[in-house]
């Protein structure tokens, strides 16, 4: 999520985000401008346009519920990245480790 936030930033966007703990990735976002938390809380959510999540976040996150209450469309990491790259030239590099990909 943290290469979504820097990608939107540096096209231009407000970008808010939250992670449970912190990290040099939280660093480097606040260094590009984006607004990070350490914590999840409906708060954060402020009055934003939409909300995106990995699928590492649960449909009961805190924020999530809160986006949902307030009518705040909820999107999912694979949907923003599409999104972006309807906006931009865009290269797809795939498998790794020798893997086949079909």
């Amino acid at each position: 999520m943290s290469a979504i936030a820097e990608v939107l930033a540096t096209m231009g966007h407000e970008v808010t985000g939250s992670d449970l703990k912190a990290s040099t990735g939280l660093e480097r976002l606040r260094a590009l401008g984006v607004t990070v938390r350490v914590g999840h809380d409906a708060a954060n959510v402020g009055d934003a346009d939409l909300v995106t999540r990995s699928t590492a976040i649960a449909d009961n996150n805190v924020e999530c519920r809160a986006a949902q209450r307030r009518g705040i469309p909820l999107f999912s990491r694979a949907q923003v990245l599409g999104g972006i790259c309807l906006l931009r030239d865009t290269v797809a590099v795939a498998g790794t480790h020798g893997k086949t990909t079909t």
